[in-house]
């Protein structure tokens, strides 16, 4: 994992105090890591933000000079374009699964990297609902990816 160490100074009721944060961690990461959400939805919010990289990446426009693959093997990779088109629709559709309500909330945290706190801020939402809501959404997709 990578690190990215900065010092921040933190105002509290309790006064200030200075914190080493890792810029580097997704906040995913950073709410496993503290136990706020099970294994179970990390896995599923790493998926849906693993579909929504692959589906933003452009297709090549250029040919391509590798040999063409042989057999039906289980190794055979997807075009990159059919790659892109199928993580499009894996994502499309864990959002869907998420439902209306809880998509905000997903997107914001686990595709956009946005913390709780100011992904709460930004929709009106009182301090501490975006967790709760959060795990209502990575259990929803978790459940669309066949996650046990």
């Amino acid at each position: 994992m990578m690190r990215e160490l900065v010092e921040r100074v933190i105002e509290d009721g309790a006064g200030r105090r200075r914190v080493t944060v890792n810029q580097a961690e997704s906040p995913m990461a950073w709410l496993a890591a503290r136990g706020h959400v099970s294994l179970r939805q990390l896995e599923a919010g790493e998926r849906l933000r693993a579909d929504y990289e692959t589906a933003s990446l452009g297709p090549h426009v250029t040919m391509r000079w590798d040999a063409t693959p042989r057999g039906g093997g289980s190794g055979e990779r997807l075009d990159p374009t059919l790659a892109q088109i199928a993580a499009r629709r894996r994502f499309d559709g864990a959002v869907a699964a998420a439902g209306p309500g809880l998509a905000d909330i997903l997107w914001r945290v686990v595709c956009a990297g946005e913390g709780l706190g100011p992904a709460e801020k930004s929709l009106g939402w009182p301090s501490r609902a975006g967790k709760l809501v959060l795990c209502f959404a990575l259990d929803r997709i978790a459940d669309f990816y066949g996650l046990r």
